[in-house]
């Protein structure tokens, strides 16, 4: 099984905030993949189901940002998945990375991401693979945290769509082909 964790805050009041694209992103998923993401488990809102011939938990956590760790760890011990290595694909959003651009990794740092930051705590390693998705505009932000917990404006939304669009496939072209080939076909 895989464990495709997007991560956002739980509330209507964050729905289109740039800290919710993994929350986007994981609704997109279920509803092209026909996964009711609505049973609690562990802290969070969860789905199974199979996309691209994988199974795969898609998973909302609902701690916040900052304590997402908690609910991934608690996933993954339940699940015996000892090993995030390469059942673990979390997504998030990335200031230091331009609005519509996307990254893969197979692995690395919190770049100062609170919600991974918490992960990598909580799962006790940076080994797992993830997806960045860009917010970075093209102005100074002066106040990140104001920022990320802002609303996308309604003339971002056409990108933030786009954006969604293709990190689906990237996240399709992980479970068909493996991070390696992803990267090398979305970053």
């Amino acid at each position: 099984m895989f464990l495709i964790v997007g991560l956002g805050n739980p509330g209507r009041e964050y729905e289109w905030s740039r800290h919710n694209l993994g929350f986007m992103l994981i609704d997109i998923l279920a509803r092209e993949a026909g996964i009711d993401v609505g049973r609690r488990e562990c802290s969070s809102l969860v789905g199974r189901g199979e996309i691209e011939d994988e199974t795969v938990k898609l998973v909302k956590p609902q701690t916040y940002m900052n304590l997402s760790g908690e609910a991934v760890g608690c996933l993954l011990r339940k699940h015996g998945l000892a090993e995030p290595k390469d059942r673990l694909l979390v997504v998030s959003d990335d200031l230091a990375l331009p609005l519509g651009t996307i990254r893969i990794r197979e692995r690395g740092s919190a770049g100062g991401h609170n919600g991974l930051k918490s992960i990598i705590a909580g799962v006790g390693t940076d080994e797992f693979i993830r997806l960045r998705i860009g917010i970075q505009p093209q102005h100074p932000v002066e106040d990140t945290r104001r920022f990320v917990l802002a609303s996308f404006p309604k003339s971002d939304r056409a990108a933030v769509e786009e954006v969604l669009t293709k990190s689906v496939a990237a996240i399709r072209a992980i479970l068909k082909d493996g991070p390696l080939k992803a990267m090398a076909e979305h970053n």
